[in-house]
């Protein structure tokens, strides 16, 4: 049995939207479904136990303990890891199941992005963030992962850091990982460009904090390291018509650098515009 762990904080507008998707055409029992409700002060719980699945209400906020706490109830293998604002069809859940055996452990959905009515720093960010190839060959960026029996035998626990989806990128070769072109994962992106820079602050704090803990020994995984040069070399001189958007990419990709080196606290910190977004739709 298919087992998914879903980590929500605040996620009453969106959850039922994933939730309702996810089980349209499953069989009863088919999928064993897990939201690890934590720290909530809105309907998150209420929506996700009208759906039917296990929902655990955990008193603390804080993704790392929802997911070891969702592990810790869920019962199948593989073992799917999805945020609570990703749409994926009951299909693409059973394609992307279907994708983790023998030599490939792991696997994640091919990324779309939503910038419908997004300011142009924003579209114009996104136009060269999308073709670095670390978004073609990590686990990172979709909001879903999914992991057989063997693959989440390689860890514990997940460490408490922001970096989840790093991490466990972090503990499979190249050969055995694979992007499942036909299940898109469709992610929506900053609606202002100040959310985007917020959420590059948090996720670059988020990357550089577990990169230290593994250069100390602390975590046993070989995280691949930061390619400050990739939208030059790998992007903009292979597309150079993409050269005044890659100003504002430079631009913004700096700045969230520095901020990022200053920031102490590396939390949940996400982006609440998408949510808002969902909510006022």
């Amino acid at each position: 049995m298919t087992s998914v762990v879903i980590a929500a904080h605040n996620e009453a507008a969106v959850i039922g939207r994933c939730l309702d998707a996810l089980l349209a055409e499953a069989a009863p029992g088919e999928f064993d479904v897990t939201v690890a409700a934590n720290g909530c002060t809105d309907d998150t719980v209420a929506v996700a136990a009208d759906r039917g699945v296990r929902v655990l209400d955990l008193p603390e906020p804080g993704k790392t303990g929802a997911l070891n706490a969702g592990d810790a109830a869920a019962v199948g293998f593989p073992r799917v890891y999805l945020d609570a604002d990703i749409v994926l069809s009951t299909a693409g859940l059973r394609e992307l199941a279907a994708a983790v055996t023998g030599p490939v452990p792991a696997a994640t959905a091919r990324r779309e992005l939503d910038l419908t009515g997004r300011p142009l720093p924003v579209r114009a960010y996104f136009s060269v963030h999308r073709h670095l190839p670390a978004l073609r060959t990590g686990l990172f960026g979709r909001g879903v992962i999914v992991l057989s029996e063997a693959g989440r035998a390689r860890f514990d626990r997940f460490p408490d850091m922001v970096a989840d989806d790093l991490f466990v990128d972090s503990l499979f070769t190249p050969e055995e990982k694979r992007q499942v072109e036909t299940v898109p994962s469709v992610v929506a992106t900053p609606r202002r460009t100040g959310d985007l820079i917020r959420r590059l602050i948090r996720v670059r704090a988020g990357n550089a904090a577990l990169r230290a803990a593994a250069a100390r020994g602390e975590i046993s995984a070989a995280v691949r390291p930061s390619s400050g040069s990739s939208w030059l070399k790998d992007v903009v001189l292979r597309r150079p018509w993409l050269a005044p958007a890659a100003v504002a990419y430079v631009v913004i990709t700096l700045y969230a650098a520095v901020r990022a080196k200053r920031r102490p606290d590396t939390g949940w910190g996400r982006d609440e515009s998408t949510r808002q977004e969902e909510a006022n739709a």
